[in-house]
This record gives structure tokens, sequence and C-alpha cells, in this order.
């Protein structure tokens, strides 16, 4: 959320890069501006009228003390009409503030400099590739025909236990998918992250904390007997962990990690690009989320990108990395790099993570802040990224690394698996 003083201080600026994302925002911030000072100046009012009733109060308690009871009820009938005042006022102020903030959830984060602007993902701009694409033998299948082949995921029993996006992982299939996680982890803890266990629900105030409500409400599962969110991403209950929370340096720096299972009602539409395991309600996803002073937020940005490129040369998967233009930018971020896995048995590009910088927007909805050398409280920057999304690295390697033999295992993650093919 964007903070009210920063629009004020920045409105034709913000206007002006807010158009990257397409969002016209001048009449939207030109109302917030608006409700901001109807809010000062009914809060002027409001401590107007309660000092005078409170200046009042005292008055009277004196003239009672001195036995002028006439004066003090005369008064008393005054100090009546000051709290009627009041109450009016602080309901006024109420619904100002209910108001404003309502709005000011429906402004995305303002882009940084370096997003290029852009109407979808054909904007987006590669900035990095490595690895080779592998020669496949003759006949080379796709992931979900090799998952059938050799047994080892079953999309068809997913859909009669549960329905289309949830498969079922079997024999070595759900070992590799297994291994894949506790190398996703290990190599986050390596590397300095502390690991978590996390809760699958989280209440409306984490969903509100880190942006994925309102924007979201209609892809993420809701409990409603409970009033509970399934997890699209450990990003939630993991952010929502500093929510409220006051921090100091020696806090800093801030980086966890964790695994959980991830849900997402999005359905998306029909053909080979949705197929298998390209997009699922249910997966697996190891997460990295940093909690940074504003001055050191986008080198955290540079190392979480670093940390995810060593894990893609381990598993020697052809890659790339692409900057999104403000077409295709989360409605949180200020700015996102999105790593792609080549699929060769598809022929295309796969998604496989987005690295954040959210800057100040989901700490102003957090309440997260830190107090800096000189004692101020200043809000801090958060970060995530996925480190990685199982699904499509696991059609990565299934695809790319096909052989006449079977599924060679990437030699990374042998001492994980306890074997080197699937056949």
């Amino acid at each position: 959320m964007l903070q009210v003083n920063h629009i004020r201080e920045n409105k034709e600026a913000y206007i002006d890069q807010l158009k990257k994302r397409n969002f016209e925002a001048k009449d939207i911030l030109d109302e917030v501006l608006q409700l901001d000072d109807d809010r000062r100046a009914t809060q002027v009012k409001l401590d107007e009228v309660l000092a005078e009733s409170n200046r009042l109060s005292k008055q009277i308690g004196m003239m009672f003390k001195n036995g002028e009871h006439q004066k003090a009820n005369l008064i008393k009938e005054k100090t009546g009409t000051l709290k009627e005042d009041s109450k009016e006022l602080s309901e006024k102020l109420g619904g100002i503030v209910a108001k404003l903030e309502e709005l000011l959830y429906t402004i995305p984060n303002v882009p940084h400099p370096s997003v290029p602007a852009g109407a979808s993902e054909d904007d987006n701009e590669e900035i990095f590739k490595a690895g080779d694409v592998p020669s496949l033998v003759e006949g080379a299948l796709p992931h979900w025909e090799l998952a059938k082949k050799y047994d080892i995921i079953d999309f068809e029993l997913g859909n009669k236990v549960t329905g289309a996006g949830f498969p079922v992982y079997k024999g070595k299939g759900a070992r590799l998918q297994r291994a894949l996680i506790t190398y996703f982890l290990d190599k986050a803890v390596e590397a300095g992250y502390t690991e978590y266990q996390l809760p699958l629900m989280v209440n409306e105030a984490s969903g509100l904390g880190t942006g994925q409500l309102p924007d979201k409400e209609g892809q993420m599962y809701h409990i409603t007997a409970d009033d509970l969110y399934m997890i699209p991403t450990a990003e939630v209950p993991m952010t929502n962990m500093y929510r409220d929370r006051l921090l100091t340096d020696k806090n800093f720096p801030i980086a966890c990690t964790g695994y959980t299972p991830c849900f997402r009602r999005e359905a998306g539409s029909y053909g080979a690009h949705v197929r298998g395991l390209n997009r699922l309600h249910q997966f697996d996803k190891v997460e990295l989320v940093r909690i940074e002073k504003p001055e050191n937020s986008y080198d955290a940005l540079d190392g979480m990108v670093a940390h995810i490129k060593d894990i893609l040369s381990d598993l020697k998967l052809p890659y790339r990395i692409l900057r999104l233009c403000g077409g295709d930018l989360g409605f949180t971020a200020a700015l996102t790099f999105d790593f792609e896995v080549f699929s060769t048995a598809q022929d295309r590009w796969l998604e496989i993570s987005s690295v954040s910088n959210f800057e100040t927007f989901q700490a102003n909805r957090l309440k997260l802040r830190y107090k800096n050398k000189e004692g101020k409280k200043e809000l801090v920057h958060t970060l995530n990224g996925s480190a990685l999304a199982l699904p499509r690295v696991l059609a990565g390697i299934l695809e790319n690394y096909q052989t006449e033999k079977g599924i060679k295992i990437p030699d990374v993650l042998v001492p994980y698996t306890g074997f080197d093919y699937i056949d």
C-alpha cells in the first residue's frame, strides 16, 4: 500500500510511473489526497472538541469543589453537547479513514525506474540466458506422457480423488519430488536462510498484509466457516510473522525459507500450455523471504537472483531471466525477475520462479517498521522469491533429461533420490 505522505510529495511522478502498468492514477490519487485533507480537518475539529470538553470537565470539578453548583450545572449542559459533537466527529473520522484505506488498497505499487513499459508478457525484457538446450532422442515425449510411461505421476487418479490440477506423485516420482524439496531447502539453509515450517491457512489480516487480498481474492481457496484462506504461497505466512513489529539493527538481516504446498484456484485455459504439471491448483514450493533496510534491499535482491542461478546451474537446466514489464508486473511488486526453464520436449519456456522487491508496499500494510540510528521509525523493504516452484522444475528435468535408457537424474540430486535413473 502506498504511503499518503509519499503520494502528496510525489503525485506527478507516481502518475507517470504508474502509466508503465497502464494504470491511470490521477483521479484516484486526487481522491486519496482529498480524503486525507478531510481526515486531517476532521481530526483537528475532534481534537479541539475533546480538548474543550476536557477543559470544561476540570472547570466543573473545581466549581463543585468551591460550592458553585449552579454554574457547574450550566457548564455541564455544554459538555453534553460537546460529547455529542465528539461522537459525530469520531464516526465521521472513522468513515473517512475506512474509505481512504479501501481506496489505497486498490492502487498497485509504483514500478522501479528500471521496469520497462509494456502491456503484457510479450514486452518482458530478457536480461540473461544460460545452459545448453539438449538434443533429445527421437520420439522424445512431453512430461505428461513420460509420467504415464514410467508410472510416476497419475493425473487421472488425482482427478478422481479431488479434481483437475491435483496430481498424485508415486514411486520414483514422489521420491524425486521429495529430493527436490530437500535439496532446495538445504541450499537455502547453506546460504544463511532460517528454515520455518508454516501454517497452510491464514486469516484475512495476513492476506491483506502481503497484498493477496483484496487483489487476488478470487484466486484463493476460502474456508468460509472459519474465514480462513489456503495459502497461495509460503510468502503469506512467512512475511506475516513480522506483521505489527518494530525492528532494530540487531534484527537484520532477516532471511527466511520454508517448504509448503500452495493452493490456487485459477483454472487457466485448455491446451498443451496448461497440460500436466504446467498449471496446477496444488503444487509444492520452497520460498525465500527477506526483510531488509531500504538501503540494502536491492543488493539483497541481487543475492536472491544469484542464489536461484546457482541452483539452476547445479541442475544443468537451460534457463533465462526476464525483467517484467509494467503490464506484467504483480500488483504488489516494484521490480520482478522471472526465471524460466526451457522445455525441449514442449519447445517452450516454463516459468519456475519470480523474485521480487516490494520496497515499502507490503511493510506499510503490515505496519512493519524499524528504528534507525537516529531513533526514527521507518518502513522496511520486503522481498520474496521461489527457490523453487517444483512442478515446472520437475517437468523440465523429465523432459530435458530423457534418454533411450530412461530419465537420468541430475547428478546433484542423486544423493537425495538414492537412484540415478527413472526407468
